[in-house]
């Protein structure tokens, strides 16, 4: 008789989120080794990743990640879905060409009209000696790239040509509160190195385990926004331990990774805008009701910042500023009980401290 797969009840799914996001407890980790762990950090807007770090690790302070930025040891660029993140130098170069294929989709879904009977590879052929002499802000190399496809909009070549190559946005870009148009520059270039060895699918498909098993398929794919890993895993399927979740779908996972118990005890946590924490699953019951969707997931396409409390979505955040006033205001989903309360406005004014360690007068206001 075959051996039926162990069930994992959404409590247990939680856990070992939380115990690979290193949310169950901060960890001892330099950013590079926690960015790397994370499997790379979504970075729409510069300072989520400051924030992501600073719940996860100890003693982090900007510096440390903004210092990692100036030594090329982290990098910016598009990648999973097609958006912005934050990966190691290591990972960036493994990575960006597995990956091509998610960018190029993106570009055929928003500018595919604009670009109609232009290949993206020879827009990527003009960009690749303007960008060699340089670095250029999307519109310089849009406007650049223009002077060959003039009848073309600028933003969509420029567009088509990140999607390409391997663009990394330089420092200034991804400082603390840095809102100025960000210099691309190319990925080999800047790291003045190219990789040891490309990633597979195999390999990135390990990693996202590693960082958010145990996971379906379909789960790496919304992840990562890759096709076809079903084979993937079908192909990994020896080397991986499987489970059921409450709704029998069959989950897999790496044999050694930390599966902690449901009861384990989970400390408030302060999670960034747009924190893969909520993207990287296609059933988001371990960590988010379903109820409370509508109030993260906004129509205009902000990912809200939200505040675990018993290591699931229970509130969202934002920070209020009033000249040298800053104001933490926490919106409960559900009503919290008198401990978590406390526990939330505890670590929530020492989030506080760290965000706006320049304002004055600190509160912090339950809404």
């Amino acid at each position: 008789m075959a051996e039926r797969c162990p069930v994992l009840d959404t409590r247990a799914l939680n856990r070992a989120l939380l115990a690979r996001q290193l949310l169950l407890e901060r960890a001892a980790l330099p950013p590079v080794k926690a960015i790397e762990a994370l499997a790379g950090m979504q970075t729409q807007a510069p300072n989520p990743p400051y924030i992501g770090l600073w719940s996860r690790l100890e003693g982090f302070e900007r510096a440390a990640l903004e210092t990692a930025l100036a030594k090329r040891r982290v990098v910016r660029l598009a990648l999973m879905r097609a958006t912005l993140h934050l990966v190691s130098a290591r990972d960036a170069l493994a990575w960006r060409a597995l990956l091509t294929p998610v960018l190029e989709r993106g570009v055929q879904a928003s500018r595919g009209r604009q670009l109609a009977g232009l290949a993206q590879a020879e827009v990527a052929a003009a960009a690749r000696p303007l960008l060699a002499a340089g670095p250029l802000t999307s519109a310089q190399l849009g406007a650049a790239l223009q002077q060959h496809w003039p009848d073309r909009p600028a933003d969509a070549l420029a567009q088509a040509a990140r999607a390409q190559l391997g663009l990394a946005q330089l420092p200034p870009a991804g400082s603390w509160n840095e809102r100025r148009s960000a210099p691309l520059g190319l990925l080999d270039h800047w790291l003045r190195q190219t990789p040891a060895s490309a990633a597979t699918p195999d390999t990135l498909v390990r990693r996202y385990l590693a960082a958010f098993g145990p996971a379906s398929a379909r789960d790496a794919m919304v992840w990562s926004g890759l096709s076809g890993l079903g084979a993937v895993f079908e192909r990994l399927r020896p080397s991986l331990k499987t489970f059921r979740d409450s709704q029998g779908r069959e989950l897999f996972d790496l044999p050694r990774a930390p599966r902690p118990r449901a009861d384990t005890p989970a400390p408030v946590r302060f999670v960034p805008e747009w924190d893969n924490l909520l993207l990287s699953h296609d059933d988001r019951r371990r960590i988010l009701d379903p109820a409370h969707k509508a109030a993260i997931f906004t129509v205009n396409g902000i990912i809200r910042a939200t505040v675990l409390v018993d290591g699931f979505v229970g509130a969202t955040w934002n920070v209020e500023r009033d000249g040298d006033a800053a104001t933490l205001v926490i919106s409960a989903l559900e009503r919290p009980s008198a401990a978590a309360r406390a526990e939330m406005r505890a670590e929530g004014l020492r989030l506080l401290a760290f965000v706006a360690p320049e304002a004055t007068r600190r509160a912090l206001r339950f809404a």
